[in-house]
């Protein structure tokens, strides 16, 4: 399955939208080098890549968030520390099963979990942003 940012994920936001574009192709690139069986150090570095760039977007938003004084930053924050180690641990298990079917169906978990966020906690945020700037 391919992941991409449909209207429907959009938040307005320039930052967060073109983080979560450059998330799914990061998403996409490692199911990608999983499914062509491209060997153990390609899907390394493309799991690592996905994780690295998780823990920069999370960031990035939360940074956002402490600059416009956002009242949700404390869940929202938990979600994303809970999240990193979920995403963490899935990458981590696709490189012990050799990216078999259990362990690229719970990334794919994962990224549904994500995609729940975005449609939720990220569009809150975006339109609070929005709200503070009238």
């Amino acid at each position: 399955m391919r992941y991409e940012v449909t209207k429907d994920l959009e938040t307005g936001n320039a930052l967060i939208d073109s983080e979560h574009r450059e998330l799914f192709k990061m998403v996409n690139n490692l199911q990608d080098a999983c499914t062509k069986g491209q060997g153990r150090s390609q899907v390394e570095t493309a799991a690592k890549f996905l994780v690295d760039y998780v823990k920069k977007h999370f960031g990035d938003e939360q940074n956002l968030q402490i600059s416009v004084k956002y009242p949700g930053y404390p869940a929202h924050k938990n979600f994303h520390e809970n999240y990193i180690s979920q995403i963490s641990a899935a990458a981590d298990t696709i490189l012990v099963r050799n990216a078999d079917i259990a362990s690229l169906a719970e990334l794919n978990r994962m990224i549904g979990l994500l995609i729940a966020h975005i449609r939720t906690e990220d569009k809150k945020l975006a339109a609070f942003i929005v709200s503070q700037k009238k």
